[in-house]
């Protein structure tokens, strides 16, 4: 035995009853056609929202002013670390040459975008973070403009603390716009905005397909499904912990998996005896999405030893991965496959999705086998340059030009061809 479920998901994410793919190409159709007033109309329809679409700074100021002093102070806390992290990536981005043979030289360039569109969900919860995550992490790439949408929450607008957020983390502009018609509208540039080459930020699965249909002219940081997380202990894990960590990811609603793969058979049986009495402390709605999903979707997996955790690991691909078990240096330099890894019983989730510094924006589904989560590079193109001398023209146009030829290519050819003579020009006759 490699492993063995001790409890199993019962069933797939639960998808929306409508076809968001239709109803999302339907709405970008009509945004293409009627710009701002479709835009605008689709906010009074489906967000209640008939106010300014661009947030005054008058309002800004007022959110702020309304916010606790703490909490202010909270916010800042968390930018200065997603700050601090993503400049100390931007700086391992460097511009290089190098001079391959003698007069070959090629080298690489990181250009910022000039627009980044960062969609920042509604919904049930009010998303500080993502704020932070994405406006920070775009401005400290270089984009020279960073627009930043979010749905109203009520009649006064976004929420207070959001504005305050995103005002913090330096966007140029904020819209109070949600869902597909907020994307649109980063993505055509409009309310007086320039059009965003790149749009990120989570949102719901109209939001997912609007980036998705939209990609192309648009860029985007990734086609996100729900929020998923897996944790791996031994027997030196905390089953209360263990048991909080998985209800804490589980709170993101009935889509959301979790697992626990361990070694340690005791641990499991309390983890699960401990899940229902977390989920039965947390507040009505809070509790109620846990529990759907833990009935769900969560998982309990027993393993024969660390490497069988790691494989397990590995093939699933989990956007969090939270290790609590000893030797946490050979968890690090052995786990391949995830958006973001948390080391340690200290290092719970949480902090990474509000205030650590990493980014929260991760590959979800499975998507962590092959990519990872946004970060400063999403927002920088790495371009690359070269130039010849003519030292090194002779061989290069050789190889070239017989390549060419052997792949039937002959224009081709004649561009090393001519280079080549124009560096070795026939002799002159006698007598011209």
């Amino acid at each position: 035995m490699s492993h063995m479920f001790l409890k199993s998901a019962q069933g797939a994410a639960v998808a929306n009853g409508a076809d968001a793919g239709a109803v999302v190409a339907e709405m970008l159709a009509r945004i293409e056609r009627e710009g701002e007033a479709a835009v605008i109309d689709y906010a009074a329809r489906l967000d209640g929202w008939t106010g300014p679409i661009v947030v005054p700074e008058a309002q800004i100021v007022a959110a702020e002013a309304e916010l606790d002093e703490g909490l202010k102070a909270d916010i800042r806390y968390a930018h200065e670390n997603i700050r601090d992290f993503a400049l100390a990536q931007r700086l391992s981005a460097q511009d290089m040459e190098i001079e391959l043979r003698p007069g070959l030289f090629a080298g690489q360039r990181h250009i910022p975008l000039a627009t980044a569109g960062c969609y920042v969900p509604g919904g049930r919860y009010a998303h500080i973070a993502s704020a932070l995550m994405t406006i920070t992490t775009a401005r400290t790439a270089g984009v020279r403009q960073v627009i930043a949408c979010t749905p109203a929450r009520g009649a006064g607008g976004p929420a207070p603390a959001v504005l305050y957020a995103m005002k913090v983390a330096g966007a140029d502009r904020i819209l109070c716009l949600g869902g597909v018609q907020g994307v649109a509208a980063l993505a055509h540039g409009f309310f007086g905005c320039a059009p965003a080459d790149i749009l990120v930020g989570p949102g719901n699965q109209f939001v997912a397909e609007a980036k998705r249909q939209m990609f192309g002219p648009v860029g985007i940081d990734m086609f996100a499904g729900p929020t998923d997380s897996m944790i791996l202990a031994d027997e030196t894990a905390d089953a209360l912990t263990v048991a909080w960590d998985l209800v804490g990811q589980a709170e993101h609603g009935q889509n959301s998996p979790v697992c626990l793969v361990t070694t340690h058979k005791p641990l499991a049986r309390e983890v699960l005896r401990l899940m229902p009495r977390c989920i039965a402390e947390l507040p009505e709605s809070n509790g109620a999405a846990a529990r759907a999903a833990w009935d769900a979707l969560g998982e309990v997996v027993l393993c024969d030893g660390a490497e069988a955790m790691a494989a397990f690991a590995d093939r699933a691909g989990p956007e969090h991965l939270h290790v609590q078990a000893r030797d946490l240096e050979w968890w690090k330099q052995r786990l391949t496959s995830y958006g973001s890894l948390f080391l340690g019983q200290n290092t719970t989730v949480a902090f990474g999705d509000k205030a650590a510094g990493p980014n929260h924006v991760l590959p979800t589904s499975g998507a962590a086998r092959y990519t990872g989560g946004l970060s400063v590079h999403k927002f920088l193109k790495t371009v690359t340059w070269q130039r010849v001398e003519d030292e090194a023209l002779p061989a290069l146009a050789q190889a070239t030009a017989n390549i060419s030829r052997h792949e039937g290519m002959e224009g081709h050819a004649r561009t090393a061809d001519i280079r080549l003579a124009r560096l070795s020009p026939a002799p002159m006759v006698a007598g011209h």
